[in-house]
C-alpha cells in the first residue's frame, strides 16, 4: 500500500507528458493498459512528442526494460511456475511488485506463491491504470511533472525495501559495490543497461563471494 501512494504521482505526471506529447486520452490510457511500465512509458511519450521512429521508440524501452530479465532469472529460481503461470506474471511484472514479492513473500505463512506474486502486480497494475486516466482527464489543470517531484518516490521505496535485506556484511557489501558501480556506469551509458550490468555484476560478486567464504567455513 506505500507503493500505491507511490505510484499515484507517477502515474498522473506520465499521462501529463503524454498529453502534452500529443497523445489522446484514449492513447495514454491504452499505452498504460497494454506496456505497463512506467520508466518506459515516459520515455516513449517523449520520444512521440520529438518525432522517434518506431524502431527508436522499441530500441529505448527494450533497454529500459531489460533489467526484467534479471529479475525473471531471480524469479525462477525461487517460484515453479507453470507456463501459463510464468507468460501471465511476466506480463504484469514490475520493479515494485518483484521487491515486495522476493522481501515479504518468504515471511508470508504460505510462503512466496504465484498468488502472492499476481495479487502484488494486479494491486499495482489497477492503481497505475486509475491514476493515468485521472491525469489524462485532467492534465490540463496539472503542474508540470517536474514539479511533482516523482523522480525521488521509486528510489526512495526501492531504499526502504532493500534494508530488510541487509541483514550480513556480504550483502551489505554487495548492495554497496553495485550501488557505487550503477553510479559510475549512469554516467556514460544509459539507465537500463546500466541496471543489467550493476545487477549482473553484483549477482556474480556475490557469487564469487560466497564460493570462497564456504570453503572457509566448512574448514572451521
Amino acid at each position: 500500500m506505500p507503493l500505491w501512494l507511490g505510484l499515484v504521482p507517477f502515474a498522473v505526471a506520465y499521462a501529463v507528458t503524454a498529453r502534452a506529447a500529443g497523445l489522446g486520452v484514449w492513447e495514454t490510457q491504452l499505452m498504460s493498459l497494454t506496456v505497463f511500465a512506467g520508466a518506459s512509458q515516459f520515455a516513449a511519450a517523449g520520444l512521440f512528442a520529438s518525432g522517434a521512429s518506431a524502431l527508436g521508440v522499441v530500441g529505448t524501452t527494450f533497454l529500459l526494460n531489460v533489467r526484467h530479465v534479471l529479475y525473471g532469472l531471480s524469479l525462477s529460481r525461487q517460484l515453479p511456475l507453470t507456463r501459463w503461470e510464468r507468460t501471465l506474471a511476466a506480463q504484469f511484472l514490475t520493479d515494485e511488485a518483484y521487491g515486495v514479492s522476493v522481501v515479504h513473500g518468504p515471511r508470508d505463512p504460505a510462503g512466496l506463491s504465484f498468488a502472492f506474486l499476481l495479487g502484488a502486480e494486479l494491486s499495482l497494475y489497477v492503481v497505475w491504470n486509475l491514476s493515468t486516466l485521472a491525469g489524462a482527464l485532467a492534465g490540463a489543470v496539472l503542474p508540470d511533472p517536474q514539479a511533482l517531484g516523482v523522480g525521488v518516490i521509486f528510489p526512495l521505496a526501492f531504499l526502504g525495501l532493500l534494508v530488510p535485506l541487509l541483514a550480513d556484511r556480504l550483502n551489505l557489501l554487495v548492495a554497496a559495490v553495485s550501488g557505487i558501480g550503477a553510479w559510475l556506469l549512469a554516467r556514460v551509458l544509459p539507465g537500463g543497461l546500466v541496471i543489467l550490468l550493476a545487477g549482473v555484476g553484483g549477482a556474480l560478486l556475490g557469487a564469487w563471494l560466497l564460493t570462497r567464504l564456504e570453503p572457509q567455513e566448512a574448514g572451521a
